[in-house]
């Protein structure tokens, strides 16, 4: 309020009207008791466009907006400063071309000495380019909120600077499980996990956005349910206009279906990766065990032949210990082709719980005193189509090394059930989708490192001492369950003991027609004038150790490096019984092949095929009736045998 106290004079009136009128950015005047115009500044003029004559003795009601005067504001607003000794608001205000502009208002009523009301002084400042201003700030906030509202797929929420939530967006409503009433005021580390918060992570993460501008990271966060979620976050801090810290803008989005799919990419290529170098190394080990099989074929059947001419007892104790040492390196050989899938192979439907059960007391010797073993066996189980004795095989080499993995002793567990393998596991495993029965060995002992498993099946592969260990236990289990259809794998942890998992095609209920095997037919021995034969080998020195078995047996003998040179003799106007040949051989054509052409030209005649590989390794295509098969090394014993059948069978 304005007291008029003493009586200005002339000089005063004209400082102070000067002084009114020089200032242009507020309207200045004054109005008498009902509203009238007084007085006018050049501020008022520039604001609202009247000049001094056109205003005075008008009422001031004029600048407001027909809304404004309708409702009675002019009157209510000089009811007001009388009242209480100030009006003061922002609205809309009219200029004298009709248009608006945005106005802070402020009317302060002017009284005598004995407080009697004279008039009123109005000030008024346009304001619209602020008001503008908070208009389009205030819209691009509503925008930006609406924006955040809208936004599900990632939770997009303020902390302040302690790191309490202080709002809250639908998408952090939907991952995180909490509505945004129950959330604010609440500290941002309950959506850590327990050992985050344990080694305070959610600090660690304010202060490196504080520090380095952004905290970004992937880790496992928690909902309100208690399930958790792989989430990528990133964290920014918010300053004000004076460089302080108000608080942090955290985004949160769940990726943990992106992590799932890496994962599983990542364990398929793995998988093949796998795959293709046990592929690779199996057809490395098959050729070598082939080549091997031949050398030992020379060195058994000169041994054999040599006993039959050698009577001194130091002799025969020399001859004995090379023989035992070619059938152990023929052993060898076999658990090489057991590794590269080209193991002879007997498979017949066996339950896999009898063949256990019936193997147990070998398999508790195995493990020893200081190794308790368990057995898990189901009363019923789908059968499985295996050779029973590899199948025994596999086991025992599986237990022998959970053994040695238990130097201090442990528990041995041997679990059988039966399982479904998916579409998606079937394609990574490279075996057909459908039930499986499943053996599990478990054992408690030193386990292995993740690049130690990785090689686990790999022949000559070991972490035993020197002397200790082939290394082809393992590379046997895993060829016999590759080769019968099934899939192998092992899991292990140092200190944490190992599991290896094996499925095997499962085969329902059925059983074979009998446990037994047919005997074999009673056979007469080879006459002292067998025949004719002929031997077709390309290894010179397997062909010499053939020519002496042969002739030992009573045969006439012609050769040929190949098959070329077969033909050519089986062209020729001379007797042939028997053609003996190797299956793979240069020049193209092969044994099964060379067998075709021979039964064409000699439609009576007897064949008998030899390879280092074992016959499911070789083409099917020709093996048909009076055709015979031998694994190399073979023994003259057993190469009698066999031709006695094929006699037998003529």
């Amino acid at each position: 309020m304005i007291a008029v106290q003493a009586r200005p004079t002339a000089q005063d009136k004209e400082r102070f009207q000067l002084l009114v009128d020089a200032v242009t950015d507020y309207a200045i005047y004054m109005l008498d008791p009902n509203g009238i115009i007084a007085s006018w500044n050049s501020g008022a003029q520039r604001f609202k466009g009247y000049v001094e004559s056109e205003i005075l003795g008008e009422h001031f009601s004029r600048f407001y907006t027909d809304e404004d005067r309708a409702a009675g504001l002019p009157q209510r607003v000089l009811e007001t400063a009388a009242r209480e000794g100030k009006f003061e608001a922002e609205g809309w205000r009219v200029r004298k071309d009709g248009t608006r502009f945005w106005a802070h208002v402020v009317v302060d009523p002017i009284r005598d000495a004995h407080g009697n009301l004279l008039g009123y002084a109005k000030i008024t400042r346009d304001l619209t380019e602020r008001r503008k201003a908070e208009d389009a700030l205030r819209e691009s906030e509503e925008r930006f909120r609406l924006l955040v509202q809208g936004v599900t797929d990632y939770a997009i929420y303020m902390l302040d600077p302690e790191g309490h939530v202080s709002n809250w967006n639908p998408g952090a409503q939907r991952i995180k499980g909490y509505t945004e009433d129950e959330i604010r005021g609440q500290h941002f580390s309950r959506f850590y996990t327990e050992e985050d918060r344990a080694t305070n992570l959610p600090y660690r993460a304010l202060e490196t956005a504080k520090r380095e501008g952004k905290f970004e990271a992937e880790g496992w966060r928690v909902r309100k349910d208690g399930t958790r979620f792989w989430a990528s976050v990133v964290i920014d801090p918010i300053y004000d206009e004076r460089k302080e810290l108000i608080g942090f803008a955290k985004i949160t989005r769940d990726i943990t279906e992106r992590r799932k799919a890496q994962e599983a990419l990542a364990e398929a290529q793995a998988a093949l990766f796998q795959s293709q170098k046990m592929e690779t190394i199996g057809q490395l080990t098959g050729g070598i065990a082939h080549d091997f099989n031949n050398l030992l074929t020379i060195i058994v059947n000169n041994l054999d032949l040599l006993t039959r001419h050698v009577n001194g007892a130091r002799e025969t104790r020399l001859i004995e210990s090379a023989q035992r040492a070619a059938e152990r390196g023929a052993r060898l050989t076999q658990q090489l082709l057991a590794f590269s899938r080209r193991q002879p192979l007997q498979p017949t439907l066996q339950d896999p719980s009898t063949l256990i059960e019936g193997f147990e007391n070998v398999l508790r010797r195995a493990c020893g005193e200081t190794v308790r073993l368990t057995l898990s066996l189901p009363a019923r189980i789908s059968t499985i189509n295996v050779d029973g004795a590899q199948f025994e095989a596999a086991l025992l080499n599986l237990v022998v090394n959970a053994r040695d993995a238990m130097p201090e002793g442990g528990e041995l567990t041997i679990a059988l059930g039966e399982t479904s393998v998916d579409d998606q596991h079937a394609a990574a495993w490279s075996i057909p989708a459908g039930p499986y029965v499943s053996l599990t060995v478990r054992d408690t002992g030193l386990g292995m490192s993740k690049e130690v498993a990785a090689r686990a099946f790999e022949p000559f592969f070991t972490t035993k001492e020197v002397g200790k260990g082939t290394g082809l236990g393992l590379s046997q289990v895993y060829g016999f369950i590759t080769q019968s259809g099934g899939h192998i794998e092992v899991n292990s942890e140092p200190g944490q003991g190992t599991t290896i998992s094996m499925l095997l095609p499962a085969h329902g209920d059925e059983r074979g027609a009998s446990d037994e095997e047919a005997s074999p037919d009673t056979v007469r021995p080879a006459r002292d004038t067998a025949g004719t034969v002929l031997i077709v080998e390309d290894e010179p020195a397997v062909l010499d150790v053939a020519t002496e078995i042969f002739d030992s047996l009573g045969y006439d003998v012609l050769t040929a490096c190949d098959a070329k040179q077969a033909l050519e003799v089986l062209e020729q106007d001379v007797p042939i019984h028997v053609l003996f040949s190797d299956v793979v051989m240069p020049n193209g054509m092969n044994g099964v092949e060379l067998s075709r052409k021979a039964r064409e030209l000699r439609p009576g005649i007897k064949v008998l095929l030899a390879s280092g590989y074992p016959m499911s390794a070789l083409p099917s295509e020709g093996f048909e009736a009076g055709i015979s098969f031998i694994s190399k090394p073979y023994r003259w014993t057993e190469l009698a045998d066999k031709l006695r059948a094929l006699r037998v069978g003529s």
